[in-house]
């Protein structure tokens, strides 16, 4: 009996060492101050792109005034007649008092609302979180476009591929042909993904970095390591509107 406790008993701290890893991956500091943000999609009406984005860029605004825009974009390549946008939040609570506020601001609704609704064909959003060791990048300078490269994980968390994938990114980064934005990991959506935002100077010197990054030991190796832990990838080339704070 004692020996068949002192087994339980080890068992109960390899469990307790393992929540703890989890917890550092994929919670860490940036987590648990609450703050996230939320990508939102829109698949726009093929005839309605050029009128959607003169809408955005006139009266987005409105809506900017109660919470910060993180950026606005159209998507140029993987996607067609597609916005993404991000948004960011203290917490749920100050998203759920946003929500409300704009659906009591009249001139947003007026303006900008009841205009593009017959614009958009659907849209979905997911909340996501700045991964633990990632901290927001800026653009070298404004102009550039921007990349979305996003990964779907095998289940099980940062904690099962958390170190594979920042070595991976790193690597990428190490070439310097590319600019890092941020590493966001989902908490609301398709879990177990992973959405990379890069920027480049322009689609040239984006195509021409990769193709260096390619022939770097360094980088080849560590993507082999990650994609042990990957399900599929897709990205899309993405162009700020004016009105965007990452241009």
């Amino acid at each position: 009996m004692l020996e068949l406790l002192r087994k339980l008993s080890n068992v109960h701290s390899s469990l307790c060492v393992g929540s703890a890893v989890h917890a550092s991956f994929a919670t860490g500091p940036r987590q648990n101050d609450g703050t996230f943000y939320e990508i939102r999609t829109y698949d726009v009406k093929p005839s309605k792109m050029k009128e959607f984005v003169e809408l955005v860029n006139k009266h987005i605004h409105l809506r900017a005034a109660h919470s910060e825009m993180f950026g606005f974009w159209t998507v140029e390549f993987g996607g067609m007649n597609k916005a993404i946008h991000i948004w960011k939040f203290d917490n749920f609570a100050q998203r759920a008092e946003v929500r409300k506020a704009v659906a009591n601001d009249k001139e947003w609704q007026e303006k900008f609302i009841s205009p593009v609704l017959p614009l958009l064909k659907k849209q979905k959003n997911e909340i996501v979180y700045l991964v633990p060791w990632c901290e927001i990048g800026k653009p070298s300078k404004e102009g550039g476009v921007y990349e979305m490269v996003t990964f779907q994980m095998k289940p099980g968390g940062p904690v099962l591929w958390g170190q594979s994938f920042r070595a991976a990114i790193s690597a990428h980064l190490n070439t310097g042909y590319t600019k890092l934005i941020g590493v966001f990991h989902t908490e609301y959506g398709l879990l177990n993904r992973v959405h990379v935002l890069w920027w480049n100077e322009n689609p040239d010197s984006r195509a021409a970095g990769r193709h260096y990054a390619h022939e770097d030991a360094r980088v080849v190796a560590a993507v082999r390591e990650s994609v042990r832990f990957l399900e599929s990838q897709k990205n899309m080339l993405l162009i700020p509107l004016s009105c965007s704070p990452l241009k």
